[in-house]
């Protein structure tokens, strides 16, 4: 019998909004048969991404806005390339070769996202690539040194393929001048039953680590790797997100939910992706596969969520809305010698890849 072909992947673009402000930020949209992903230019968004459930019903399974006054605002980081240094630096400064940097502060006593002015605020250069059975848009930032406070000039290219099979993958590269820090990650929000349909407690998430990073009240690690066993991070196995989400754990009850980076399983070293986490909606059949060459992928279940950002379906996003997998290196990293460096120095090459696999279908059951 023969097996059904591969649709090929078309590539196209537009301006975000042609009657004002945002014909400055260009809608790159790329279709493989009934999957459409769309990437933004500010801040090398994914800005979208419609996938069937098992009836073949399409929807939207991102959160995100149409609106730019939300884009630059509340929603800035909805599926945004997140840098200088992705996640958190305490103390806004960084120490390299004994010459500290102060880096410019989000407030809370640390540097979130890479600054108040971070990637995610930028317009990036887009061109298409492609190449066989792949095609998609690569986009190019350059940072000036000191940007931040981080020293070095840095320059990053970010680029977004999709297969005939609908597979996405997200390929990081950067160089810099002068020995800095790096830490690139996407911080899109998924909801697999549609954005808009409620809540993510009901889905079921697994996570391919036996430990995670215990963190103090401004959301810094402190201390030794935590096992996951027997407490409420144990998703070694498929759970409910909401399981254990409001139990009367330490970890827990200060940011009101998962905001918390897992330390996955060891993984070659410069070898292709390995699984980081699988995200399931039993309801949809929709289910989500996440394979990274990252330490560690930080799990955010939209606790902070307030109705300020509403999305294409006309609904204002609550807590739990969403579900953020932001494959990572560990938060904090300059500050713990025992954590997988973020150095980057003239001479070497950052790299990273993260696959996003969605499928429909879900036909196991799980005993949760």
């Amino acid at each position: 019998m023969a097996s059904n072909p591969v649709p090929p992947v078309t590539v196209s673009r537009a301006p975000l909004d042609s009657s004002g402000a945002g014909a400055a930020i260009e809608r790159w949209t790329l279709a493989a048969g009934p999957v459409e992903v769309q990437v933004l230019t500010l801040g090398a968004t994914l800005h979208g991404v419609r996938v069937p459930d098992r009836t073949g019903a399409v929807a939207q399974v991102l959160l995100g806005s149409e609106h730019l006054g939300e884009l630059l605002g509340p929603a800035r980081h909805f599926g945004a390339t997140v840098g200088r240094y992705a996640n958190r630096i305490a103390d806004s400064r960084v120490t390299l070769d004994g010459v500290e940097h102060r880096l410019a502060p989000t407030g809370g006593g640390v540097t979130l996202h890479g600054g108040p002015d971070g990637f995610a605020d930028r317009l990036w250069q887009a061109e298409q690539v492609g190449e066989e059975g792949r095609a998609g848009v690569r986009l190019h930032l350059h940072s000036p040194d000191g940007d931040q406070g981080f020293p070095g000039a840095l320059d990053v290219w970010v680029s977004y393929l999709l297969s005939g099979g609908g597979e996405l993958a997200i390929e990081y590269r950067a160089v810099t001048t002068r020995p800095t820090v790096v830490n690139l990650t996407n911080h899109a929000y998924v909801n697999l039953a549609g954005e808009g349909s409620g809540d993510v407690l009901g889905h079921l998430l697994t996570v391919d680590a036996d430990e995670y990073t215990p963190v103090d009240e401004r959301q810094i690690p402190f201390g030794p790797y935590e096992p996951v066993a027997g407490t409420p991070f144990d998703f070694r196995t498929p759970r409910p997100i909401g399981k254990g989400i409001h139990e009367e754990h330490p970890q827990l009850t200060g940011p009101g939910g998962y905001d918390h980076n897992w330390v996955l399983r060891p993984r070659p070293q410069d070898g292709p992706p390995v699984r980081a986490a699988l995200l399931e909606d039993p309801v949809s059949g929709r289910s989500l596969e996440v394979l990274t060459t990252e330490p560690g992928v930080q799990v955010y279940t939209a606790n902070s969520f307030h109705g300020a950002v509403r999305g294409p379906s006309g609904v204002a996003y609550g807590p739990y809305a969403g579900v953020a997998l932001e494959t990572q290196h560990h938060p904090d990293s300059p500050h713990h010698p025992a954590y997988p460096s973020t150095e980057l120095r003239p001479g070497q090459e950052f790299r990273s890849v993260t696959v996003l696999r969605f499928a429909s279908g879900f036909p196991r059951s799980h005993t949760v």
